[in-house]
């Protein structure tokens, strides 16, 4: 069952294409593989801005319908994407989030996953209310960041005890305008 209404524009399906919606520009998009992009959200909470969202190529509505070879490769570019974060904002952590049907607060119609840059105590999910629709200028300079950090994708570190990880890799500063 679909949620979507019908003649539904997927904003998604159109960043994939390289088409740009009213939320995101196409460069926007700072990472692509065979199964995946990442781009900078058109909206940021205040206590967490510049989060990323990543999403299959393919169009699938939720969690229910990912096919498992998508599954694999989606939360290995959710997990790299998470190391990103906190190699290029030098956050403390990183949450992830995805949400399913209208009961579950899914208000796009294309399965994709939040991830978040954190600080302590930034007490994002109380202040959830609190967002901010960057413009376009905004979101591409937080691309281009991303872009220049996301070479090292394709290059993983290793900490000490063989992890990759942040650890390797010397903390950046915070991202303008966070909190």
């Amino acid at each position: 069952m679909t949620h979507a209404p019908e003649g539904y524009d997927c904003p998604m399906c159109r960043l994939v294409r390289g088409v740009g919606t009213r939320m995101s520009p196409p460069e926007a998009v700072f990472y692509r593989d065979d199964h995946t992009v990442a781009l900078v959200s058109g909206k940021w909470w205040k206590a967490s801005p510049g989060h990323v969202l990543v999403v299959p190529t393919a169009h699938v509505e939720n969690i229910y319908d990912l096919p498992d070879e998508v599954a694999g490769p989606l939360m290995r570019t959710v997990r790299r994407t998470a190391v990103l974060l906190t190699r290029a904002d030098g956050c403390d952590g990183t949450s992830i989030r995805q949400h399913n049907e209208p009961a579950g607060n899914q208000d796009v119609w294309h399965l994709h996953v939040h991830v978040f840059p954190r600080w302590t105590d930034d007490n994002l999910y109380e202040r959830s209310a609190e967002t901010h629709y960057p413009d376009h200028a905004e979101q591409l300079d937080r691309a281009h960041l991303l872009r220049r950090f996301s070479r090292e994708l394709a290059r993983p570190h290793r900490s000490p005890g063989g992890h990759e990880g942040p650890s390797s890799v010397g903390r950046h500063g915070r991202h303008d305008g966070q909190r």
